[in-house]
């Protein structure tokens, strides 16, 4: 049975930083790919971003280029998402997806309809 479970959320402080995990099971990481999303009130969820299963290719989107960072640890079977220089438009609740190696780019894997096996969700508030 394929699980993911989300970790790390929580409140942080304009110009802070939060470390979030996504914990799977039920499948070897390593053959996966992977993407982080995210979903404020009242929008849609949007892919942020996103890591390809064996070259490891990344994808970040526009609105967390540069400040976010997504990584991969096989051998412990979890995914991170490093959020450094927060702002409170990074609020949301954040959710790690998962489904079979893609042949497209990465761009292009980073969507929901992509991905078939989700988290729980866990929520980020950044604020003062």
């Amino acid at each position: 049975q394929v699980q993911l479970v989300e970790s790390g959320g929580g409140l942080g402080q304009p110009g802070g930083s939060l470390r979030l995990s996504c914990a799977v099971s039920g499948f070897t990481l390593a053959y996966y790919d992977i993407g982080w999303f995210r979903q404020a009130p009242g929008k849609e969820r949007e892919g942020i971003s996103c890591i390809r299963s064996g070259d490891g290719s990344t994808y970040y989107a526009d609105s967390v280029e540069g400040r976010f960072t997504i990584s991969r640890d096989n051998a412990n079977n979890t995914v991170y998402l490093q959020m450094n220089s927060l702002k409170p438009e990074d609020t949301a609740v954040y959710y790690c997806a998962a489904d079979g190696p893609s042949i497209t780019t990465v761009p292009n894997m980073c969507v929901m309809a992509y991905f078939g096996s989700w988290g729980q969700g866990t929520q980020v508030t950044v604020s003062s």
